[in-house]
């Protein structure tokens, strides 16, 4: 059943988040938390004493927003969806002559 939702517990930084996920994007939840754990941990090692806790969970949001934005770049079809609608026309006029 795709619909069936399981309660799991992630651990992400010195906190444990229990979330409601369907079955099918379990995996899925466990690598984000787990990006978010390691990206965290990264800047609370190096920024630890010298940034607040909400300065350092900012600052690991921000190259997680940063990568998903970069990776949405490399899938953006606009540019071909374009060309293949003026081909399309213009395959479309040729045939009319």
């Amino acid at each position: 059943m795709p619909d069936e939702k399981l309660k799991i517990k992630l651990h992400m930084y010195n906190t444990e988040l229990s979330v409601n996920v369907s079955r099918d994007e379990e995996a899925l939840y466990r690598r984000a938390g787990k990006l978010v754990d390691q990206k965290v941990n990264s800047y609370a090692n190096f920024w630890r004493d010298r940034k607040t806790e909400s300065e350092i969970l900012f600052m690991a949001l921000l190259d997680i927003a940063f990568m998903f934005e970069k990776e949405s770049t490399h899938n953006d079809t606009a540019p071909y969806s374009d060309i293949l609608s003026r081909l399309t026309s213009e395959i479309e006029e040729a045939l009319k002559d």
